[in-house]
């Protein structure tokens, strides 16, 4: 039996093992700020049911932020992955879906009861189904170029920023009731809820500033920092100003998205004409 059970004495020189790969930290970085994000979401709700609406609103705010820069900063370091993907979405949903409907339950639909209730539902329900579908689309390989600029239906940080609308209107001091405030609020959420399902096209602005002219570079600082100036000094009635002047625009989007649609079956029909036609016979 002593054969079985040799003394082994291991060698102190050999490498050990890894089990697992390391992972480049340019791919765990847009990941932490996902994360970063999913807990402001998670903060918010606790603020809105403790009270302290302001600060839900800026956590909510401040996720958006953080959820347009995850992104950029994945393609800029090269550390995209379909890990992230998946967490930006579950991270959008709670952030912008499921955080919005409970603070404004929280707020002022509780007082419509189980109507409240459902419209908070319908939010939070419209907000996964347009993350799902937006998903989908990324796949879709004979998606135009042009179709980029364009998102179908409200985006949900819009969307939820959008919804925060009544609260916005509370702090800026708008006389309001609760026979009055419950109703508008539960009608004007079931609205983003729908936008955010619809087809409708709203503009995107991907390559927005890409490519900006060298004048223009001086004024667009001094814009930026007045605009952040008047954000911290006034934040409620800049988001109001901004739900206001994106929800009225977009029908301009609508009506770009469907001038560049035409455009471009024009040029395809163009194409597939002269694809047919024989050569050198231009009266075809």
């Amino acid at each position: 039996m002593s054969d079985f059970f040799a003394p082994f004495a291991p060698d102190p020189n050999e490498p050990r093992r890894r089990r697992f790969k390391p992972v480049p930290f340019r791919v765990i970085a847009p990941n932490l700020i996902t994360l970063l994000a999913l807990c402001l979401g998670l903060t918010a709700i606790r603020l809105g049911y403790e009270g302290r609406l302001e600060l839900a609103v800026y956590a909510i705010l401040v996720a958006a932020v953080l959820d347009a820069l995850d992104g950029r900063v994945a393609r800029l370091l090269k550390g995209t992955s379909r890990f992230g993907a998946e967490l930006d979405s579950l991270s959008d949903f709670l952030n912008f879906g499921v955080a919005p409907a409970l603070i404004l339950f929280a707020f002022t639909l509780d007082n419509a009861g189980g109507v409240g209730w459902a419209a908070a539902l319908v939010f939070a329900i419209a907000s996964c189904l347009r993350l799902a579908r937006f998903n989908v689309a990324l796949d879709d390989p004979h998606r135009p170029e042009w179709r980029k600029n364009f998102f179908v239906g409200m985006p949900a940080p819009a969307g939820a920023l959008s919804a925060l609308l009544p609260i916005y209107l509370y702090f800026l001091g708008v006389p309001t009731n609760e026979e009055v405030a419950a109703p508008f609020a539960l009608a004007y959420l079931v609205a983003i809820a729908f936008m955010m399902v619809s087809t409708v096209p709203t503009y995107a602005g991907k390559t927005l500033g890409q490519r900006i002219p060298r004048e223009r570079v001086l004024p667009l600082f001094v814009g930026a920092v007045a605009l952040v100036a008047l954000v911290v000094s006034f934040p409620f009635a800049m988001l109001s100003i901004a739900v206001v002047v994106y929800l009225a625009a977009i029908p301009v989007g609508v009506q770009r998205y469907r001038r560049l649609a035409k455009e471009h079956a024009h040029h395809a029909a163009a194409e597939r004409a002269a694809a047919r036609a024989p050569d050198g016979d231009p009266d075809i």
